[in-house]
C-alpha cells in the first residue's frame, strides 16, 4: 500500500512540474509572437462526401453498376419469403419425405440467398473504396491548394466545435465542382 501512495505522488509531482514547464514557456513568448497567430481553416468531411461532385458521381456509378444485382437479390428473397409462406401452409398435409424436402431445399435458398447477399456486399464495399479513393486524393489537392492561396497554417477536418468564421467547407465544395 505505501509503494501505491508513493507512486501516486510522484506521478502528481511529475504532473505539476510539466504544467509549470509548459506555463513557463507560454510566459516567455514574446508579445510579438503573441500578437502573429495562426490562420485556421474547418472543412467538415461529412459534407463534402454529401455535397461535393465527384463523390455524388461516385455514388451514381455504384448503383448503376450494382442496382441490378440488388434487384435480382430483392427478387430472391421475395421468392424465398413465398416458398417459406406455401410450405407453413401446405406442412400440415404433406408426407414425412416431402416436408423434410422442402425444408432442404428453403435451408439451401437461404444459403444461397445470405452467401449472394455476403458476396454483393463485399464487391460494393471494394468497389465503393475504389471509387472513392480517387475523389478523397482530389479533395486533399483541392483542399491544399486552398489553404496555399488563402496562407492558411493548418486546416482541420474533425472537431467538436466550428465557427463559421474559419470554415471552408463551401469553398471546397465548389472548388470540386469544377
Amino acid at each position: 500500500m505505501r509503494r501505491t501512495i508513493l507512486k501516486a505522488t510522484f506521478t502528481s509531482s511529475v504532473i505539476t512540474k510539466g504544467a509549470a514547464v509548459m506555463l513557463s514557456a507560454f510566459c516567455l513568448i514574446s508579445p510579438a509572437q503573441a500578437q502573429e497567430s495562426a490562420k485556421i481553416g474547418f472543412i467538415s468531411t461529412e459534407r463534402v462526401f454529401r455535397e461535393a461532385a465527384p463523390y455524388k458521381a461516385a455514388q451514381a456509378r455504384l448503383e448503376q453498376e450494382f442496382s441490378r444485382r440488388q434487384k435480382e437479390l430483392q427478387d430472391l428473397a421475395t421468392r424465398l419469403k413465398a416458398a417459406a409462406d406455401k410450405f407453413d401452409k401446405d406442412a400440415p398435409v404433406l408426407s414425412e419425405s416431402d416436408r423434410v424436402r422442402r425444408q432442404r431445399e428453403l435451408s439451401d435458398m437461404d444459403r444461397d440467398l445470405q452467401r449472394r447477399q455476403r458476396e454483393f456486399q463485399e464487391d460494393l464495399s471494394q468497389r465503393r473504396n475504389e471509387e472513392t479513393a480517387g475523389a478523397i486524393d482530389r479533395t486533399n489537392k483541392v483542399i491544399k491548394q486552398i489553404a496555399e492561396a488563402e496562407k492558411f497554417d493548418i486546416v482541420l477536418q474533425e472537431a467538436a466545435y466550428v465557427s463559421n468564421r474559419i470554415d471552408i467547407t463551401d469553398k471546397v465544395i465548389k472548388a470540386l465542382a469544377k
